[in-house]
């Protein structure tokens, strides 16, 4: 069994608190972008996703994502309860880390994916709903792409690349999010009624504690303390600058004034935009992927409008648009010279062969995702319904599904 490396070792756990930390940022960040009636049953959906898919990833989770490859497709299960992650060992020399703080970190991610949909159900589903959806979807969805991107399944045998996230986290998270919006319906009053944000000071601190915990998700994931995580580390802060300068720049071009929301949002489009390439690129490309993201994303909230459907805080056109962009640019921008285990993209000698894995990549999650989650909410809402009733919600579901107000005035 290889020596564990101590700095690595409190780098990763480091890493992993800071993942977590993000979770309740999304919650304030989503939490601000509803109405004041609604802001505890939002700030709920991430609270307990920290509990629930922590619970389910011990159990079965993380044996279903890294237990020994099963056809390409889930692993099996010779982790189940975690058997055999204590006294072992993951990576070697300066990046061999204890089982346990790996499979802890890979939690923090499936954590934060099943709080990212809940942006789309906002102000409008059952609790009791939510949480037999978020368990059947951590198992069922969740797992098994965690598997095929970084637990040999097939899209890493492929040699897509997907260094934090863009794919299992962002893609996945906004095509559920988008099942979610279709089969749930509008909220009441969407396009008459008043349903501006309620606290943007809120949303701008959960972004700002977004940003912070990124770092861990996105340099974090080299898994050792190095100069691959200094990579990350830079390529991170950059493209979340560029993408909030780029989405101010938008508003400002498009006849708006620019907007806190809207810098806010601008980052963390970035921040989405950069998460699948963060250890692949240099630090100009990765001020190109954030700019090209955060106005994509910017234009990317148009869609919901467009087709008609109320993803009510914009998870199909923030980490929907901006995830699909950055694995995309992935296969432009990524270089050898930046990871040796990686590949040359199409800018950097690589031809259309990376650009190829990634689009294969990111449809397959798309299409899984989407149809998995779609099933899963119409057998839920056959049994038991999703949506509260029409008096719940027009008074807001604080009091009903949760009996307390979120402020008292």
């Amino acid at each position: 069994m290889p020596a564990i490396d101590t700095g690595s070792t409190a780098w990763m756990l480091v890493s992993t608190a800071m993942v977590l930390f993000m979770t309740p940022g999304l919650a304030l960040f989503y939490a601000g972008m509803v109405r004041a009636k609604n802001v505890l049953s939002s700030t709920m959906h991430s609270l307990f996703a920290m509990g629930l898919v922590s619970v389910i990833w011990a159990v079965i989770g993380y044996t279903l994502a890294f237990g020994g490859d099963v056809g390409g497709i889930v692993g099996g299960l010779q982790h189940l309860g975690l058997e055999g992650v204590l006294g072992s060992v993951t990576g070697s020399g300066t990046a061999a880390i204890p089982t346990s703080v790996f499979a802890m970190y890979q939690g923090m991610f499936a954590v934060i994916t099943v709080g990212l949909i809940s942006g789309a159900i906002a102000e409008r589903m059952k609790f009791k709903a939510y949480v037999i959806f978020a368990a059947l979807w951590a198992v069922i969805v969740y797992a098994p792409l965690a598997h095929w991107v970084w637990g040999g399944g097939w899209l890493m045998k492929l040699g897509a690349l997907d260094f934090a996230g863009g794919t299992v986290v962002h893609i996945a998270s906004a095509s559920a999010a988008l099942a979610c919006a279709l089969v749930l319906g509008k909220r009441r009053g969407y396009g008459s009624e008043d349903l501006r944000p309620h606290s943007i000071p809120m949303s701008v601190l959960g972004a700002g504690i977004l940003w912070f915990g990124w770092f861990g998700f996105n340099a974090g994931s080299a898994l050792a303390s190095g100069e691959l995580a200094g990579s990350a580390f830079l390529a991170t802060n950059l493209s979340a600058a560029a993408g909030m300068l780029a989405w101010g720049l938008a508003e400002v071009l498009t006849g708006h004034k620019p907007t806190v929301l809207g810098a806010a949002s601008g980052a963390v489009a970035g921040l989405v935009g950069i998460t699948p390439a963060a250890g692949f690129v240099g630090p100009m490309p990765a001020l190109a992927i954030g700019i090209i993201t955060g106005a994509l994303c910017y234009f990317g909230l148009k869609i919901k409008s467009k087709f008609g459907f109320d993803d009510a805080l914009d998870v199909v056109g923030v980490h929907g648009v901006g995830g699909t962009t950055g694995a995309l640019l992935t296969g432009v921008f990524a270089s050898l010279a930046v990871n040796a285990a990686g590949a040359n993209g199409l800018l950097f000698g690589g031809g259309f062969a990376l650009l190829g894995k990634q689009l294969v990549g990111v449809v397959a999650t798309i299409a899984f995702s989407f149809i998995v989650s779609y099933v899963i909410l119409r057998v839920l809402d056959r049994v038991m319904g999703l949506r509260v009733d029409a008096e719940t919600e027009a008074t807001g579901l604080d009091v009903a599904e949760h009996a307390e107000a979120g402020y008292d005035l």
